[in-house]
């Protein structure tokens, strides 16, 4: 069996994509994946399948959510190795005095490039700050997440892309989950 990390983007914001992680995990179990399990309501899922390809993992999910509730969710599927990386290679993990609480990563569907860098523009938003790092766009926000414009519908717009913000709680929290899981 493989764990893979589905990351659900809009669900359950502002009363937009609304649905309940128990309905969401007893959909997921009755079409197959095993282990299933959540990480709090924004759409985070783990998932246990024969199914190594994760760009299929995703299409299946996103397939199931599409019938089940009604609701069209970009989903990006992700291992462990992804959130390893974040903390390797995050360069804003290396800043003394970091507020932790500024500190995002957008996932993306694609791998990129560090010359992508380029397509986001990223100077219109200083003093907001990007970096690429294959499938994840490393932010860390001057003001807050909630003050920007460079969010996850600029970032999918300028990369021709799907993009799934989390915040670094959340990914801290999911590498922590994802290594119990693996341990098991």
């Amino acid at each position: 069996m493989t764990t893979h990390l589905a990351l659900l983007r809009g669900i359950n914001v502002s009363g937009h994509n609304m649905m309940k992680m128990d309905l969401l995990k007893t959909t997921l179990e009755k079409i197959g994946f095993a282990n299933v399990e959540t990480y709090i309501q924004s759409g985070n899922v783990f998932v246990d399948t024969e199914e190594e390809n994760a760009a299929k993992v995703g299409f299946i999910i996103k397939q199931e959510i599409f019938k089940a509730f009604g609701h069209d969710v970009p989903t990006i599927v992700i291992g462990i190795e992804d959130l390893q990386k974040c903390f390797s290679n995050n360069p804003f993990l290396k800043e003394k005095d970091l507020d932790i609480k500024k500190i995002y990563v957008a996932f993306v569907s694609k791998e990129l490039r560090s010359e992508n860098i380029n397509d986001l523009k990223i100077s219109q938003f200083k003093p907001d700050e990007a970096q690429i790092d294959g499938n994840r766009v490393f932010i860390k926000y001057a003001v807050g997440a909630g003050k920007t414009r460079l969010d996850q519908k600029y970032i999918e717009k300028k990369l021709n892309l799907t993009a799934s913000i989390r915040n670094w709680n959340t990914v801290t929290q999911l590498l922590k989950m994802y290594e119990e899981r693996i341990a098991k």
